[in-house]
């Protein structure tokens, strides 16, 4: 797929414009997005990343349109699957609910400029090394494996964040106050200069997004090695997800099986990572992109309905216990 550099300038260009109104206009004043406003806005990211998609098509033809909408689907859901780690975030250092839409913006900011590291290094990386595609494989494999073991466990997907090792270096080495000062990062207080709890706010969520990167990179050179669409599949499944954690908040505890679902996906990924590496050594065992498209739909519309039916199962036994009269 040859991009040209005016195309890479335009594509850029728009990205950083809808960022900018985004996060300049739209979020400047902090405060909680009505479910109106978090509707309006996932809907227009939802087509215009569907758009954007048709257009692969037209200009590229389908098996470049298909990598890119498996590689969006796929970052969109882990995307689903980090607003789980941000609620956690938020709880436990009780961020105030007006301030959480500042906090998530400069997590958003911070998740664009780590994947745009990687994916940079991804693409070095594969244009020069054909054995990094084992790698990525094997770890693609491993993170499905450990998914699916922390969730038969019963495992929560992240430790508070006062227990982080680096929250507590920190901590333990600046000085800190315990109450927020708006979006302020530092404050002035008895004549010397402290951190505010947003500032740990934020290098939690830098070091989340980080760590996010390291899985959702290598997925996505599984589907495709375009660092165009890479790039943009990535950026697409970021925009809106401030409006996402708003809207389906209190929904996302619902999605049970997200977490099986997702190494489901991963672990398939992984899969194909390993017999793509095998194609480059000339052993025809590549997937086509249709099956992968196939497999991530049918994966995440299983996970979803499951999640449901089971989220519905659970209340309703929760309803009985709490009324057992009603069982007569």
């Amino acid at each position: 797929m040859e991009i040209s550099a005016s195309t890479w300038i335009i594509t850029l260009a728009v990205m950083i414009t809808v960022l900018a109104i985004d996060v300049f206009i739209i979020g400047r004043r902090p405060h909680e997005p009505t479910m109106r406003e978090c509707s309006i806005f996932i809907g227009v990211y939802v087509l215009l990343a569907i758009a954007f998609g048709f257009g692969v098509w037209a200009m590229a033809g389908p098996q470049y349109a298909g990598e890119f909408f498996a590689g969006w689907l796929t970052e969109y859901s882990l995307s689903i699957d980090n607003l789980f780690i941000f609620i956690i975030i938020m709880s436990k250092m009780r961020v105030p609910r007006h301030l959480q839409q500042f906090a998530l913006i400069v997590g958003i900011i911070l998740a664009l400029v780590f994947r745009g590291i990687f994916i940079a290094l991804g693409a070095v990386a594969i244009e020069r090394f054909s054995w990094v595609f084992f790698l990525f494989g094997a770890f693609l494999i491993w993170t499905a494996v450990k998914l699916s073991l922390e969730y038969f466990a019963g495992e929560e997907e992240d430790e508070a964040p006062d227990q982080n090792r680096l929250m507590r270096s920190l901590k333990k080495r600046v000085p800190a106050t315990d109450r927020f000062q708006g979006t302020r990062l530092t404050w002035l207080e008895n004549g010397r200069r402290v951190l505010t709890p947003m500032f740990f706010v934020i290098v939690a969520l830098g070091t989340t997004d980080l760590l996010f990167a390291l899985d959702s990179i290598p997925a996505i050179y599984g589907l495709t090695q375009e660092p165009y669409l890479v790039f943009t599949a990535n950026v697409f499944a970021l925009m809106g997800l401030r409006q996402l954690y708003f809207l389906i908040g209190g929904l996302l505890k619902k999605l049970v099986y997200l977490s099986l679902g997702l190494s489901v996906i991963l672990a398939f990924i992984g899969v194909k990572l390993v017999l793509h590496a095998l194609h480059e050594y000339n052993l025809d065992a590549a997937i086509p992109i249709w099956v992968s498209l196939l497999v991530i739909m049918v994966t995440l519309v299983i996970t979803t309905v499951a999640s449901l039916v089971k989220s519905k199962q659970t209340e309703q036994a929760k309803e009985q216990l709490a009324n057992p009269h009603d069982l007569r």
